[in-house]
């Protein structure tokens, strides 16, 4: 191999090293934006990560496709400082320089989780010797378009800012070559995973590279089609189950469990969307809910008000819940006095000069004042544990167009009419909406109709298990459950059907 030492990088061309990233705009937000370190090019913003993805690996591509290399650039890598051009403290000490050799190649590095592409123009050397790059042309290879003759301009697509070579020094269109040059076989893939050129069976290797593309390719839909999807992640877990099989790795069994899971929730939804019920029973349920996410999320605030209440029982557990519903995503929120007073607590004065005593709520004025406020003039009230920290961070990862929502729901579950009217404790009230967060699609109460646990009800709902009983008569006579069966160890039961809008199955 002929081998050409950098020694005077001034008589040959820099090498080209670009870079494209894919970024989030900014928090609570699903939109990104693509940017490329070419200065010519405009950033592009894009409504989710999906389609970013999809546009920033296109504008990658049409960089390398404008970009063939040059048989007379040194390695950009070299002016990057990079460690096998300038070895130092901590690295290998080499008795010789290093020395550059072979055709000028385009090297690649990929970010494993789909947040950059970098591509480099060095010797074929120097991309041999760079972790994790692949090489995508040479300049020894015939390329369609050369790196004189740019795209066409326009956002989104790649514009060089280095075409400055004058016509005259332009080198002449290579040759192409009698004997094509030999093409590796195309590589799969799935999940960020590479699939294995030697994986067996070929039908397994066959069905992932097939997922790969007809994943990539639904990225790319205009409009989303859910029955399309779970087909392709029933596919996917019984494709990675079985690689899990053939090469004993737990990492894809653990791809296959969640494969599956976003299956049967992909299925339901579209079932909750299109109202077709083939796979279930009973009639299509418009919920107030519709995203399984939100419901994970009603579970989520349910469990956290549970372990964080400062005062003991139910009247006190009902406020603390509604309060934190109305804060949860910034730690303040507006409350009037009718708020409080549509939950039937024994004393929602003397409770709310509690929470305000223990410091858990922080209120301007007094809490005579925030009972005697009205909608036009609402009472700003604080939640320090719920203020997020310095980081962003705080005890819930919902946005804040979801809250309301969740406010919502449970404000409509607390103050149903049939409720209201029975002038239901606090405690009918928690059991209520324990209940409707615990039941699947059909109502029947717990997973998979086996009812809930007693150790969940009295965690969610403060009274001792022999008070279950008269809470749940409650909840009967008011129309919110059938059947029930009370014993040492469950409920059992089905909620009625004009409260199932009102429910957060389980999954």
């Amino acid at each position: 191999m002929t081998q050409a030492v950098v020694s005077d990088p001034g008589e040959r061309v820099p090498g080209r090293w670009w870079t494209v990233r894919l970024d989030a705009v900014g928090r609570g937000s699903t939109a990104v934006r693509v940017t490329c370190s070419r200065p010519a090019c405009a950033e592009q913003r894009l409504p989710t990560a999906a389609a970013g993805r999809a546009a920033a690996v296109a504008h990658f591509g049409a960089h390398l496709r404008a970009a063939a290399p040059r048989d007379g650039a040194y390695c950009a890598c070299r002016t990057e400082g990079c460690r096998t051009h300038l070895p130092g403290p901590g690295r290998p000490a080499r008795t010789e320089p290093w020395r550059c050799g072979g055709p000028v190649v385009l090297a690649v590095v990929t970010d494993r989780e789909g947040r950059w592409w970098q591509a480099m123009e060095c010797c074929s050397r120097c991309a041999a010797a760079t972790p994790g790059a692949r090489t995508v042309g040479s300049s020894r290879t015939p390329a369609p378009r050369t790196a004189e003759r740019p795209a066409h301009a326009g956002v989104g697509v790649p514009q060089f800012s280095d075409h400055r070579a004058p016509a005259e020094t332009a080198a002449p269109a290579p040759t192409p070559r009698s004997v094509p040059a030999r093409r590796r076989p195309r590589q799969g893939k799935i999940a960020q995973r590479i699939v294995p050129h030697d994986l067996l069976p070929d039908t397994l290797q066959d069905e992932l590279t097939e997922l790969g593309d007809l994943f990539r390719a639904y990225q790319r839909r205009e409009q989303p089609d859910l029955a399309l999807l779970a087909d392709l992640q029933e596919r996917k877990a019984r494709a990675f189950t079985t690689w899990a099989a053939v090469t004993g790795d737990d990492t894809l069994r653990e791809e296959a469990g969640r494969a599956g899971q976003a299956a049967a929730t992909i299925r339901f939804q579209h079932r909750q969307r299109t109202g077709d019920h083939t796979h279930g029973d009973g009639p299509a349920v418009t919920r107030l809910l519709t995203v399984p996410t939100q419901w994970e999320h009603v579970r989520s605030v349910l469990t956290h008000v549970a372990g964080h209440t400062p005062l003991p029982g139910p009247d006190a557990r009902l406020l603390v819940l509604m309060l934190t519903l109305r804060t949860a995503h910034t730690g303040t929120g507006n409350l009037v006095g009718q708020d409080v007073d549509a939950l039937g607590l024994t004393d929602p004065q003397s409770l709310v000069e509690e929470l305000t005593g223990c410091g858990w709520l922080s209120l301007p004025g007094t809490a005579g004042d925030l009972l005697a406020s009205r909608p036009e003039n609402p009472t700003p009230i604080t939640v320090p544990s719920l203020v997020p920290s310095e980081d962003g961070t705080g005890p819930f990862t919902f946005g804040r167009k979801t809250r309301p929502k969740l406010s919502g729901w449970a404000q409509r579950v607390v103050t149903d009419k049939k409720l209201r009217k029975a002038r239901a404790s606090a405690a009918t009230r928690l059991l209520a909406l324990t209940l409707a967060a615990h039941t699947d699609a059909t109502g029947r109460l717990g997973p998979d109709s086996q009812g809930i646990t007693l150790d969940t009800l009295t965690t969610r709902v403060p009274v001792g298990p022999a008070e279950l009983q008269p809470l749940t008569d409650h909840l009967t006579a008011a129309d919110w459950l059938t059947d029930p069966t009370l014993t040492d160890t469950h409920l059992t039961g089905h909620l009625t059907e004009r409260v199932l809008p009102l429910t957060c199955p389980l999954l």
